[in-house]
């Protein structure tokens, strides 16, 4: 264990970092949309770049952001949940009263403007599939449509609720998602290549050796096949775990093409799994939260090099070390 002593701003500054490192795009691609973001504050007129997400010009990540609280804040002790509702924050607040204090409380799933900005972060998916061979305007067309529907989706939705509770009771409150589920995404597809599992039941098989996956799957909701069977070739495996949500169903009969025979995701709409299945490609779902919990302890085991902090968890989180 480390000793050094963390700020606000340096675990968010890490997990942005780490998440840079463990995407499974290129460091070009990824400069690449960081340019893309600063061409757009240039061409914004000189009045309305005060309203402009200066983060986004060296944070690819749209869904992770403080949300609340100083940045200069020491934190040793902090709560971690998969999602952060109202309710979590009155928790923090009550542990600290009793005894436990909490100096930070982290969501996994986004809440705030990082809730509002979600969709922009959907970019990364046009990436990655660029990379296993789509061409590069087909995967932004078809990925465009999804993020013009994402979009319109969470628009109305009530984002600061939650902000605005940790702000009322003065409790710190940041979000990290993208930088968590690209460490998953990174960490299964290594899995899959180095092991090259010939079934579906061979997938399961290595999934069920993680914990989180054994823990989910004592718990009813871990690894599964949805779409094929047991003694079906796995073929080349596709991790579908990183890029905001789920993507275009209409790129799986190109994905297909390309031989791409698996997808092991999270989760999977009812659409996108009859999609896949008329494209002959076998689904299998890891498991949402247990994924979430994997992707973060991978993220808190490199924290732990670095800094001495007190893990509380909360909200289907569970802390794993490896």
């Amino acid at each position: 264990m480390g000793e050094l002593n963390l700020k606000l701003k340096d675990i968010y500054a890490f997990c942005v970092k780490e998440g840079i490192k463990a995407d499974l795009r290129t460091s070009k691609q990824i400069e690449s949309r960081l340019q893309e973001k600063k061409k757009e504050y240039r061409k914004l007129p000189q009045g309305l770049r005060r309203y402009f997400d200066k983060e986004s010009l060296k944070n690819p990540y749209s869904d992770t952001r403080i949300l609340f609280g100083d940045p200069e804040l020491d934190i040793k002790s902090v709560l971690i949940g998969i999602d952060i509702g109202v309710e979590e924050v009155l928790l923090a607040d009550q542990l600290s009263k009793n005894g436990k204090k909490i100096d930070l409380v982290i969501s996994h799933h986004p809440e705030g403007c990082a809730y509002a900005g979600l969709y922009d972060v959907m970019h990364l998916q046009a990436d990655l599939l660029c990379n296993i061979g789509i061409d590069k305007d087909i995967a932004e067309s078809f990925m465009k449509k999804r993020i013009g529907e994402v979009e319109r989706k969470i628009h109305g939705a009530n984002h600061e609720k939650v902000v605005d509770a940790a702000r009322l009771l003065g409790v710190p409150l940041m979000s990290c998602h993208t930088p968590a589920d690209n460490h998953v995404a990174s960490y299964l597809q290594k899995l899959m290549d180095k092991n090259k599992p010939v079934t579906l039941k061979k997938v399961i098989d290595l999934l069920l050796k993680e914990p989180e996956y054994r823990d989910a799957f004592l718990n009813k909701s871990g690894p599964k096949i949805f779409s094929g069977e047991e003694k079906n070739k796995a073929g080349k495996v596709f991790v579908d775990m990183t890029g905001g949500t789920q993507g275009s169903n209409e790129i799986y009969g190109r994905m297909s093409q390309l031989g791409i025979k698996t997808s092991l995701c999270m989760h999977v709409s009812e659409a996108s799994c009859k999609k896949m299945k008329n494209d002959h490609i076998n689904v299998v779902v890891a498991g949402h939260i247990a994924s979430d919990n994997l992707g973060i302890n991978l993220l808190l085991d490199k924290l732990d090099k670095k800094a001495k902090l007190k893990i509380h968890e909360c909200s289907g989180f569970r802390r794993v070390k490896r």
